[in-house]
């Protein structure tokens, strides 16, 4: 694949100074062939407050995410992630619900957001979207690639009218 992602990672040196501790190129990694969606986990943590120690970053830096029985989200309550994705025109949809709260910015291209009954949102390239533990799809109907940036959040389940709504991810 030719889409990759530059980490640059800044810490603190034995003296307590700022200094960039790595600097490599990642090749993104299929989400599934049949999708033909591919990303790039950057970061990921597992706990709040999250351990800025050298030891921790590097699980940290490998992805120490835990994803409950293969969803593709943060898992275990009190974690975050960071991936950037790619979405090719015609790429399979998927609609799923996480317990995250999520923060996504298109990066670049355009794509759909298509939620759960009728509605769909058209996003362009510097839009940003805050999904609530809500269903959704991504889809592009273009012609180019987009490319958005998710921060994902661990949240509790969503409740409404007293029933606890499901995780929902094809596995």
């Amino acid at each position: 694949m030719a889409f990759k992602v530059r980490r640059v990672v800044v810490a603190n040196d034995s003296s307590g100074k700022a200094m960039a501790t790595s600097d490599e190129v990642l090749p993104a990694m299929s989400v599934g062939t049949e999708t033909k969606i591919s990303g790039c986990e950057l970061w990921s943590t597992d706990k709040m407050p999250v351990d800025n120690s050298a030891e921790a970053a590097v699980e940290q830096k490998a992805g120490v995410v835990q994803r409950y029985h293969d969803f593709n989200y943060v898992g275990n309550g009190q974690g975050a992630a960071f991936r950037i994705t790619e979405f090719p025109p015609g790429h399979a949809k998927i609609p799923h619900r996480t317990e995250t709260l999520d923060y996504d910015v298109v990066l670049a291209g355009e794509i759909d957001l298509e939620l759960e009954g009728s509605e769909t949102v058209h996003l362009k390239t510097g839009d940003s979207v805050i999904v609530r533990g809500a269903t959704h799809a991504w889809i592009n109907r273009g012609s180019v690639p987009a490319v958005l940036v998710f921060i994902m959040t661990d949240a509790s389940p969503v409740v409404v009218n007293g029933k606890e709504l499901d995780t929902r991810y094809p596995v």
